[in-house]
């Protein structure tokens, strides 16, 4: 009896429902907890870090330190001996730390190991004062006295404080003007006047000499000429104003170093913030992350146009593949003869989900830029040769090759939806006098457009992460412009684009500077996320619309 309850056990299944439940609720773990991870690590990048004072003692002397705790970890007394610090430890465990003492173009580095014994004191001085910059990274000091058109302004602390506060948020609106000017106004007439260059070089290899469109192509010169002058004019009124003023901070080698304010995007002082302030600011540098371009070699700045060209990329390549995807999977479900030619395309299209991307970006590479662009560029473009228009890497390739890996995910998911739909749908609709196109374009597409959304959203989930075949046909480290603007014909998919992969890629990998760069891998990593969870949470939305409306079709 004993045995037959154990082979019954085992038969019900039991077993193997507890292991699957198991595995799944592993699996769960695992992905929360990374996400966490990401979440942890890169949100709390935005949030104003406390700046400490230490005395700290090197070789017997006693050193000031002023900068932020990066990281603190605790070592071994003989791992440090090791590293080279002559010191009797006491404990055989030590605290180290990595300071982040900034001032990078005074010190030759922005970060260096102390170790807790050797620090003699530490303190919070609220008159401590960091300041954001375009270049070098932060800078931290105490606040020495403001130079305004070459005359020196001394107060108190909290008086200088406000004074330098005021003065950089004026010095943060005249840059959005000037940001203005350079890219949206100053941008448009460089983008004319590359037309009328190419529209003159197109002239000469026709050996067509019209006088009367050189005399309009030569006045719509002048005039864009006489429109950059002007802004150029305007330009140089806003960086005279926008270099006006200094200030001069004492840095913890006691070395008194003036900046100009042109160079500051933000001055802070977290030691004397308020919870509030702090959560303000922590919201106001995560605004800025999103919405501001990359600076420093990506390694400071925001993340905006790596955000625009990811959701471009993914909605171009969606409006690819489904129409491609949907046709292949009726074909093959609806018309073909099920025979084995059937099923070694089917076969084919199975073996194609599994092939590696980097296969995907050597083949767009070869046949979408070089071959088809190539040769796009002989017939339309030219007058633009030697520089490649479409033969060069671009947000159309770049979409057409991912939508090229995703096909068969698409086709797999519609076939699975047409084969769901019972045979009666059919024959009912045909007993009723409509033809098969009919019954198709009107019974059997929209029922099965649910399963065609789930191949979609599988379609978005992995091209939105892709990196390997976009570093190939597209994707780079700094695009000098957006591949949609406000200058016909609007979308330009000739333009290489910033992608979240390949920037994460980029400063995780290749960044001049990686403890700096670390934070914004994590905040990087979780916007992408972010970002592919909307999309499909978008896809969703709509299959689920689309199965309420068609539910009763299936009873």
């Amino acid at each position: 009896m004993t045995d037959n309850k154990k082979i019954g056990f085992f038969q019900s299944g039991t077993p193997w429902v507890w292991l699957n439940a198991g595995a799944v609720s592993i699996s769960m773990i695992m992905v929360i907890g990374l996400l966490v991870l990401i979440a942890v690590r890169g949100l709390g990048h935005f949030w104003p870090k406390a700046i400490w004072q230490i005395e700290y003692e090197e070789n017997g002397a006693i050193t000031k330190l002023i900068g932020e705790r990066a990281k603190t970890e605790t070592v071994s007394a003989r791992q440090l001996r090791e590293a080279g610090i002559k010191h009797n430890f006491k404990e055989e465990f030590i605290e180290r730390t990595l300071l982040k003492i900034g001032n990078r173009d005074v010190y030759g580095f922005d970060f260096r190991l102390i170790v807790a014994p050797l620090e003699k004191s530490v303190s919070l001085p609220p008159e401590l004062i960091v300041l954001e910059r375009t270049e070098w990274g932060n800078f931290y000091g105490e606040l020495v006295e403001i130079e305004e058109n070459g005359v020196t302004i001394q107060a108190g602390t909290e008086e200088l404080w406000d004074k330098l506060s005021s003065r950089v948020e004026r010095v943060a609106e005249l840059r959005e003007r000037i940001a203005g000017i350079e890219k949206s106004e100053i941008g448009a007439i460089n983008f004319k006047m590359e037309k009328l260059r190419l529209r003159t070089r197109a002239m000469e290899i026709a050996s067509r000499n019209n006088a009367e469109e050189q005399a309009e192509m030569a006045g719509t010169k002048a005039q864009l000429d006489a429109d950059y002058d002007a802004l150029k004019a305007r330009l140089d009124v806003l960086y005279a104003d926008i270099r006006r003023d200094a200030v001069t901070l004492r840095v913890m080698t006691g070395e008194e170093i003036s900046i100009n304010l042109s160079k500051v995007v933000k001055a802070t002082r977290p030691n004397a913030m308020s919870i509030l302030t702090k959560v303000q600011h922590y919201f106001g540098n995560l605004i800025d992350f999103v919405s501001d371009d990359p600076r420093e070699a990506n390694t400071e700045g925001g993340i905006f146009p790596a955000i625009f060209g990811t959701v471009m990329m993914v909605l171009l390549m969606s409006v690819i593949v489904t129409p491609f995807g949907v046709i292949a999977a009726i074909y093959l479900r609806e018309y073909a003869k099920q025979g084995f030619v059937t099923r070694l395309v089917r076969i084919s299209v199975n073996n194609l989900a599994g092939v590696p991307s980097i296969v995907y970006g050597v083949f767009g590479l070869g046949f979408f830029v070089y071959v088809l662009g190539g040769n796009i560029d002989q017939l339309f473009y030219p007058e633009a040769l030697p520089s490649p228009t479409f033969g060069s890497g671009g947000l159309m390739w770049a979409s057409l090759t991912l939508a090229l890996l995703t096909v068969p995910v698409v086709i797999v998911a519609t076939e699975e939806g047409l084969a769901r739909i019972p045979r009666a749908v059919r024959e009912g609709s045909l007993a009723l006098g409509a033809t098969k196109a009919e019954t198709l374009w009107r019974i059997v597409i929209p029922m099965a457009s649910p399963a065609m959304m789930t191949g979609l959203i599988l379609a978005v989930a992995r091209a939105a992460g892709e990196v390997a075949p976009l570093m190939l046909v597209g994707a780079v480290k700094l695009a000098p412009s957006l591949p949609l603007d406000m200058n016909a014909p609007f979308l330009h998919l000739e333009r290489k684009f910033m992608h979240l992969g390949f920037h994460i890629y980029d400063v995780g990998f290749q960044s001049p500077n990686v403890e700096a760069a670390r934070p914004l891998v994590y905040a990087t990593a979780l916007i992408l996320v972010a970002v592919i969870i909307l999309l499909n949470l978008s896809a969703i939305y709509i299959r689920n619309h689309l199965r309420e409306k068609y539910r009763t079709l299936e009873q």
